[in-house]
């Protein structure tokens, strides 16, 4: 994987695995200079640190003893040697270089294989702090089966098949801080587990343990959250935009090992499979009302979506929905569409002219079908440019109200928009 930071902001890390016993070195891919100081921390705990002039370095007994002389420092670029590396060494490595009060982070994902787990499963993946994050069991609960989730070795949930015994969080353990709040949500079919709006505290190893009457299973996940500061996260998830402008979500992805489907309102829009053959937008993706047609473009590189000819009823929560054999994330996005500034006068007059010629179309169809409609009331403009035409079949001796909105008509769905709705039914319909 490449190896950036979150100055670009780019979710994306190393993940490396080791046999136990084998050293392994985590490059910072930089040179220390007078101003920098580089600090390493394991599981959020600081383990090495080293400053740009040498005025202080720090290795494990020092920073805080876990790894007991196994550490070594580079003192010219900061890198980290983990050697005789265990099992339990297994887990989040951040980098902070600090330099003129700047942050840069890059995350590795450490996995060491004991010598004595030859069956366990793992997977890895880097997420950005209010991500949703989905850890799948891969089965299905039946009577016999207790689930359990660890987190660092601490039990946060667990279920039984028959749903006797379920709990998430400090129900599961007395001595639990809280460190996930109510943001875990646990999958009473299969067990999976869900933690919501995710923070940074929640990096690390997760374990799911399966265990029955004839088998115990274990599965390892390894979740790395990138810290991103408030200011940027908005940046990146909050856009705002003027009508009729163009617009781009980008997940920051790097590393597109995933399924990906953008969501409107719950509403799937546009789905990326890794075949662009496959590769589907608006109406092609069941979207009811086909509401973005020929107005959104996929990028394959990123993932980013483009929303183009933007409109005010586009405002509303975008997500994107990423899935992999056992992980699933969903990263939220909000869109605000304001006034293009067009001011209500010029609006008028464009409906004003719209109206005219709708009317003289509705009038040749009409004649055009051998009927003839005696207006008894001038057409009038209503709310939201909805129009209201009273008509007079002679013929038959129906009076009808026709409504219809300008901006709902083309000249192939005319004489169909024409039907007796009342205004409300038709704005429903129509907006």
């Amino acid at each position: 994987m490449s190896s950036p930071g979150v100055s670009g902001v780019y979710i994306d890390g190393v993940s490396v695995s080791v046999n136990e016993g084998e050293s392994v070195t985590l490059h910072t891919d930089v040179t220390t200079d007078q101003q920098e100081k580089i600090s390493w921390y394991f599981n959020d705990i600081k383990l090495a640190e080293i400053t740009g002039d040498l005025s202080k370095i720090c290795t494990d007994v020092l920073c805080d003893g876990r790894f007991r002389n196994r550490l070594k420092l580079d003192n010219k670029d900061g890198s980290l040697t983990i050697k005789d590396n265990r099992p339990t060494d297994t887990g989040v490595y951040k980098l902070k270089i600090t330099k003129n009060s700047r942050d840069l982070e890059k995350i590795f994902i450490v996995f060491v294989h004991s010598f004595f787990s030859t069956n366990t499963e793992e997977e890895s993946v880097f997420v950005m702090e209010g991500d949703s994050v989905t850890l799948y069991t891969d089965v299905k609960t039946n009577q016999q089966e207790k689930i359990r989730w660890y987190f660092n070795d601490t039990r946060i949930a667990q279920i039984s098949g028959d749903l006797s015994d379920i709990c998430t969080d400090v129900q599961c353990n007395n001595e639990g801080t809280e460190r996930f709040r109510d943001r875990l949500k646990l999958d009473h079919q299969t067990g999976s587990l869900t933690i919501m709006n995710i923070r940074d505290p929640a990096s690390g190893l997760y374990r799911l343990r399966i265990s029955s009457s004839n088998t115990k299973t274990e599965k390892i996940f390894i979740v790395a959250v990138y810290d991103v500061p408030a200011a940027e996260q908005d940046k990146i998830k909050r856009k705002s935009v003027k009508e009729g402008e163009s617009v781009t979500l980008d997940p920051e992805v790097k590393n597109l090992n995933y399924l990906m489907t953008w969501y409107f309102n719950d509403i799937p829009i546009a789905e990326i499979t890794g075949d662009p053959n496959k590769t589907c937008t608006d109406g092609q993706c069941e979207d009811p009302d086909g509401r973005f047609r020929n107005r959104l473009t996929l990028d394959h590189q990123t993932g980013s979506l483009t929303i183009t000819n933007i409109t005010i009823t586009d405002s509303g929560d975008y997500k994107l929905q990423m899935n992999r054999s056992r992980i699933s994330i969903i990263r939220s996005f909000s869109v605000t569409v304001t006034d293009s500034g067009v001011s209500s006068a010029a609006k008028g007059g464009i409906y004003a002219v719209v109206v005219v010629v709708v009317v003289l179309l509705f009038t040749a169809a009409a004649v055009a079908a051998g009927i003839y409609y005696r207006h008894r009331k001038s057409t009038q403009a209503g709310r939201n440019g909805i129009v209201r035409l009273h008509s007079y079949n002679e013929e038959n001796g129906v009076e009808n109200l026709h409504i219809y909105r300008p901006s709902c008509i083309s000249l192939n769905n005319l004489v169909d928009l024409y039907s007796p709705f009342t205004e409300e039914e038709f704005y429903l319909q129509c907006v």
